[in-house]
This record gives C-alpha cells, structure tokens and sequence, in this order.
C-alpha cells in the first residue's frame, strides 16, 4: 500500500461526507486494482526506427514507400489534404472523420527524389520523403513548411501497443496554436501539453493543463505558410512545443519544434496547407461541417447550479423581466434531478415541470437540461435496469460491470462506442422532451469517476467496443464524450426531426462540432480566468469547434462588480453568451451587482440581441466554410508577426473587431489594428491600420471596431433583419454576407451577398445576384461618412 494514498484516503472520507468519501476510496482502489490484473505488463521494450528505403508502389493520389522496417503511405486528397500513415496504417476507421475520406487527387505524382529519396507533387503541396523516413512537407514553390524526423518506436518483448515519437521541426518565426482547450493559449508557449481529457476537479484557471478537451491538433503559422497537423490517434499522449529563434548563437536561425509521444496507437496524420480560411475549410470537410444551433441558442443563457425549485427559477426569469431585460434560455443543473440521478426530476421541488416550460417558452424562453453519463448502480431505477437488459454498461477485462462515483453515488457507465448503445440512450431524451426541454449540456462526460487518489476516470483496462474493433478505455477515453455527443445529436434528430437539435458538451475531441459545442468548464472566478475565457474560445474554434463559450463571473467564488461586468461585456460577443455558477459561489444576475453595472449589462444585451442576425450568419458560415465565428486578429494577414503575438482581442467574423478588457482599472487599452480602416462603433473615429491605437473602454462598454465597407446584418426597431454599413475608405468597395435565419428547421437559407461602394459623394449598397447587382431589399444605415 501506497502510504500517500492511505493519506489521501482519509482525507477524502473526512472531506467529502463519510459515504461518498468512502466510496471515493473503494473506487480508487477498484480501478487500481482492475488495472493491475487488465493491463498487459509493458515488460522490456525494443526500439526501432523505419530504416532505409527499399522500394515503393505507387498509387492514386500517391503511394508506399518502404523501408527496412516499416512502410510509409502517402495520400493528397482531392481537397489538397495530405494523409500519410506508418506501419500499414489507413485513414480509416476514425473517429474524426466525417463519412467517407476525400477521393485521392488523380494528378498527384510519386516520383525519385534526390539522395535516394521520394517526393509526391500536387498541386497545393509538395511531400518530400528520405531515404531514412523523414517527411518534408512544402508549398507549391518549395518552401518548407514542417519536416518530421524519422519516427521511433518502443515495442514491448510480449507484444501489444508500441509507444512511439514524432519529433518535427518548423520555420524559426513559426507560432503554435491548437491542441483543443487550453487556458493558457491561444498562442501556445515553449511547455508540455497533455492529450488526455481531463476534469481538474476544481476552478482552473490559465497554468491548468490539460483540461476537458484535448485535440491533437495543431495549427501553425510562419512567414511562409499556415499549415494544419492533425495526428489521428486517441491514445494518451503529450505533445513538447518549443519556439524558434531567429539568429540565435552564431547567427544562424533555430528551428521551432514538435516532439509528440503516444502510448499506442497508429501513427498516423493529416497535413493540410493554404491560408487559415483554406486550411479551415479543408479541415471541416475531413471532420464534418458545425452543427448550426437553433436561433434562441445564440442569445443569452442563464444557469446556476443550484436554482433549487420552480419558485426560484420564476424568481430569476421575472427578475429579468421586471428589469427589461433579454433572456433566452434557462438552464437546469442536476440539483433539479431525482437524487442525481439522470432522466429523473425531483417532483418535491419541480411538480410541474413541462408546466414552467410551457409558460417559458410562451416567454420566450427555453429550458436547457444538464445530461450526465453516469447512471446510477442501484437496481430497480428505470435507467439503470433498461440498461442492463441492453448490455449497455461498460465492463472489465474480467467481464463484470464497471462501477465508478458520480454525483448519484455507485454508478455504471454506457459504452458510447458501440452504436447500439448510442440508439439506447439517444432514444432517452424522450423522456427530457416531455418534461419540456428545447437544450441538452452533457457535463461529467470526460468521463469522471471521482476518486481519493490516482485518476478520476474510468480504469484504463475498461473494456469498450470502439465500433465492433475492440479495445480499451486507453483508446476510447478521449472520444467518449464525442461518441456521447453523437448519441444524443442522433438521438434528437430522431425524436424530434423537424427541429436542430441543440447539444454541448464540457468534453470531447476531433470533430466534436459536427453534434454541437462546448463551453469553459468550471473556469475559476478572477482576472486569469477572464483571460483564460478568450484563450479557450480562440484555440478550439481554430481546432474546428466554432461553438462555445466561458462561465460568465467564473463557477466559484463570487466577482467584484467590475469584474463581473467586464466578463458579461466579452461575453456578449462571444458564440456562447451563459452565466453560470457553482452552487457555493455568489449570484450572477446582472441586479445584484448594483444599479451602475446593471445598466450597462443591459446595453451589453441589448447589443447582443441587436447583432442576433450577425450570429446567425457566422453560424451558417461556420457550417459552411470551417471558419470559426471568432478568429484571432491575424486570420486574414498570418503574415503579420505583430498580429499573431496579439492576444487580448479578435475579429467576430470579417466584420467586427473585439477588444475585451482583461484586467482592473482600465477605461482605455491599447489595440493592435489589422490593415485597413476600422471605425469605433461607439463613437464613429476612425483609425487605420496596421497599427497599435489606444482606444477608450469606460466602464460602460468594451471597445469594438467595425472594418471599413462592412456590411453587418443587424435587428432592427421592427424586430427584422436591417443592413448596418460602414463606409469604405474613398476610392475602395467592400461588402458582406447574409444567411437570413430566424428559426430552428433544417432549411437551407440562400445567402445574401452586398456589395457597398462610393457613387460620387455618396455609399450605395447593393445585392449580388445571377442577373447582377440589384438594389436591397432590406433597409440599410449607412455610418461613418463623417470620417469617409
């Protein structure tokens, strides 16, 4: 016995409440034990390296190359994709994919290379190989833009699954970002990252890593290029990122580098090339186009943990009410469930229900029910046994039923990866519908079992049927949530097909957006959290996941007015707009921070409303395109250094740049300005850029700035779409894109095209269609001619 988990054993039973502290113990030492007697020994290991080139057979779109021992497959995609795996490893199966892989592109060519080397050459994409196995991938001119090192790996004497490395090397001036939710990004600094979901089981803020949702994905951008790296593979594993240095020692530059380790699993990635809105693009046509929320999802959210009953739910909704102020969803935590338990309600507390829903929604209002995985252990519940008589549950290696602590208590958990299942439990949300729930937010879902000691998850010997294959939860832990998501999403759209089913989800992986988004997680009450909100939205959008957004005061402790509202301000620009709060931390209504920060929480909702149709667009957009609603400052100039340092703001779609206050005091901030002219929406100056301005930002509003010639589709008084445009800067044009969308169907809307232009001393805006340009039909507001 482990003497510190002895100690941690005892601090959890007095801690936690005698029963569930003793069941965090027995759980802890369960899983210790399953993974002693489940796991395969790892023993001695043997290492070993590709080799040299023998030979290679070509094939569409590319081909194999082999070495002595191991074998190379390379493929460009019809997309311009590059996919290349090791050891005989395909594309397929994946979780990350979307249907079917893009068709191989017929004219890219294998052919010899110098020093006994192969190259592929397509179109958008040159993919060097050495005769030693290191892969060299460069634009159409033959700039560099990564080369990976022959890879390694470590094989166990008895068999079973090989470690192994990736070391790759980037241009000196290149910047990292990516690897799913990271507090501490967007841009990722010299340090270790951990691919392993993860629930720190406490308020996180920007030093926390890894958090609820790891992705081995990477975008990285340099002077010659933007390229995205994605390693398809599941497994734990930790990816060492360290900048370049240009001129460093004896003049000479640096090379920035990747070194990713993995526990098992295939080696195996896709290397996509092009501008960030290309690279985007490429990327949502591998993984699957974002889910499209329902309308009333874009506006804003109320939550707590701990709303209690009925009566306190009406107390807050008349509270924004009686105030005049904007609300369009509440969300239910699991204090309003049976004992915790899932699919259940406490009817002492909510009678009525599906009563309370319908009076919501007459409002206006919808209702959001939080759905965790775990169900509970105790038979004679209705989930529980459903689930047994389906063989639902997850089981070990000997067999029996695996049982973890969650909020109910003992609890087993549905295997998300055996389809059969996923039908089981999406059919489930009949039961949430008929209680009158429109939203879904999966919580817990890493998955968390809690325990005293070691980690709180499922035992990594867990048995999981990963799609008939067969495995266990050491490839199956990071998709569960994303298979959970999947579930539900289908489950939806069964139950309810004429409607877009609104689902996120605290954890997830690669291709998550195709069911929903996400948000922060339990994000920790301050100034770094407030920061690390941003960073989150940021580096998941730019992994794919164009939906999500932070707690807004944070999850605990309670936040001083100013920060408070500074948090409310950011998020109203942000995709997901939700307060939320732990049930021991203060309130979060705008009222109870003092009639001051009440108005101008007011204004930063009547904003948020006002650009609904904004929203809107940038979500179809999203779908459409891979481009996330909120993008860092140097989306359309990666080539700017400046704007790819700048991390304190972000451009919410083409149109409109957001500069948050992050820290205390300030009723000014500095503001790094793309090219072109931009235009403070509050007060009309404008500033050109590139440039650093410093810009107002009083207590009443955070600063944002319109680009020069934008059109932005706006609510108007009459609650229709209206066309705010922004003067371009003489002798220019400019424009913008409408998806005009008010509902929750599955229509395709068509998209609106404008086009605004100087005509002699006046701005016309026009529509761009197949018979050419026509006049509007929506009204327009044209500003900035004072500066025009």
């Amino acid at each position: 016995m482990d003497g510190r988990d002895l100690v941690r054993s005892v601090k959890a039973v007095g801690s936690a409440g005698a029963a569930q502290g003793v069941r965090t113990v027995r759980a802890a030492w369960r899983r210790r034990r399953a993974d002693a007697r489940g796991l395969p020994p790892r023993g001695a290991e043997r290492a070993r390296v590709p080799g040299l080139v023998r030979d290679v057979e070509p094939g569409p779109g590319g081909g194999v190359v082999r070495f002595s021992r191991s074998e190379l497959r390379i493929v460009v995609a019809v997309n311009g994709a590059v996919f290349w795996g090791w050891d005989g490893a395909g594309p397929e199966p994946s979780y990350a994919l979307a249907g079917r892989c893009p068709e191989p592109d017929p004219r890219a060519v294998l052919e010899p290379d110098k020093d006994g080397g192969w190259r592929v050459v397509a179109e958008r994409v040159t993919v060097a190989v050495s005769r030693h196995g290191a892969v060299e991938v460069c634009t159409p001119g033959g700039v560099p833009l990564r080369r990976d090192l022959p890879p390694r790996w470590w094989e166990p004497a008895g068999g079973g699954a090989a470690r192994w490395m990736q070391r790759s090397e980037v241009a000196a001036d290149a910047r990292f970002f990516g690897l799913g939710g990271r507090p501490s990004g967007p841009r990722l600094r010299d340090g270790t990252y951990r691919l392993w979901n993860t629930d720190p089981g406490r308020p996180f803020g920007p030093d926390e890593d890894p958090l609820y949702i790891t992705m081995p994905v990477q975008l990285v951008v340099a002077d010659a290029g933007t390229h995205l790296v994605f390693h398809d593979n599941s497994w734990d594993g930790a990816v060492t990122l360290r900048e370049g240095e240009e001129g460093a020692g004896s003049g000479h530059d640096r090379a920035g580098t990747s070194e990713l380790r993995m526990d098992g699993g295939p080696l195996r990635c896709w290397v996509i090339v092009g501008s960030p809105a290309r690279v985007a693009h490429a990327w949502a046509s591998l993984t699957g186009p974002a889910a499209v929320p329902p309308a009333w999802a874009l506006g804003h959210h109320h939550a707590r943990w701990g709303f209690g009953s009925e009566q306190e739910v009406r107390r807050i909704v008349t509270g924004y009410q009686e105030r005049g102020l904007h609300l369009d969803a509440v969300h239910l935590d699991i204090d309003h469930y049976d004992a915790h338990q899932v699919f259940t309600v406490d009817e002492d507390r909510f009678p009525k229900l599906p009563v309370l829903a319908e009076e919501l929604r007459r409002d206006g209002i919808r209702l959001v029910s939080i759905v965790d995985p775990a169900v509970t252990a105790a038979p004679g519940t209705a989930v529980h046994d459903d689930g047994t008589a389906e063989d639902a549950f997850v089981r070990d290696a000997s067999g029996s039923v695996v049982r973890g602590v969650v909020w109910p208590g003992e609890a087993v958990f549905p295997d998300f990866t055996h389809p059969r299942v996923r039908q089981w439990w999406g059919g489930l949300y009949e039961e949430r519908l008929a209680q009158g729930f429109a939203g879904f937010w999966h919580d817990m879902n890493e998955p968390t079992s809690f325990a005293a000691f070691g980690e709180t998850t499922l035992p990594r010997s867990a048995r999981h049927a990963l799609e008939g294959r067969g495995g266990d939860h050491r490839e199956a832990h990071n998709v569960y949530a994303l298979c959970m998501a999947r579930s539900g999403y289908e489950g939806l759209r069964e139950l309810v097909p004429k409607e877009r089913p609104f689902v996120f989800s605290r954890s997830g992986w690669a291709g998550m957006q195709r069911y929903g988004g996400t948000w922060s997680g339990d994000v920790a009450t301050g100034w770094p959290g407030l920061r690390a909100s941003l960073s989150l939205v940021l580096g998941l959008g730019l992994c794919g996941v164009p939906y999500s957004g932070p707690d807004v005061g944070g999850f605990d402790g309670s936040p001083s007015p100013e920060l408070y509202l500074r948090w409310f301000q950011l998020g109203a620009y942000l995709p997901l707009f939700r307060t939320h709060a732990s049930l021991r931390a203060g309130r979060r209504e705008p009222w109870e921070f003092g009639p001051e920060v009440l108005e101008h929480a007011r204004v930063a909702l009547v904003e948020r409303r006002r650009l609904l149709p904004y929203f809107v667009t940038l979500a179809h957009l999203a779908r459409r395109t891979g481009a996330p609603y909120v993008r860092p400052l140097w989306w359309s100039a990666p080539e700017d250094r400046a704007l790819r340092d700048c991390q304190d703001a972000f451009l919410l779609g083409d149109s409109l740049l957001v500069a948050p206050v992050l820290g205390p005091g300030a009723d000014r901030r500095a503001v790094r300005l793309p090219r072109g002219r931009w235009y403070d929406t509050a007060t009309g100056r404008a500033y050109e850029g590139p440039a650093q301005v410093l810009v107002d930002a009083p207590l009443a509003r955070i600063p944002v700035l319109a680009r020069a010639g934008a059109v932005v589709p706006v609510r108007g008084a009459d609650g229709g779409t209206e066309l705010e445009v922004w003067a371009p800067a003489r002798g220019r044009s400019g424009g913008g894109l409408v998806v005009p969308d008010a509902g929750d169907g599955w229509e395709e809307p068509e998209i609106e095209r404008y086009v605004a232009r100087w005509k002699g001393r006046r701005v016309v805006v026009e529509r761009e269609g197949e018979d050419g340009l026509s006049a509007p039909s929506r009204p327009v507001r044209v500003r900035g001619l004072d500066e025009g």
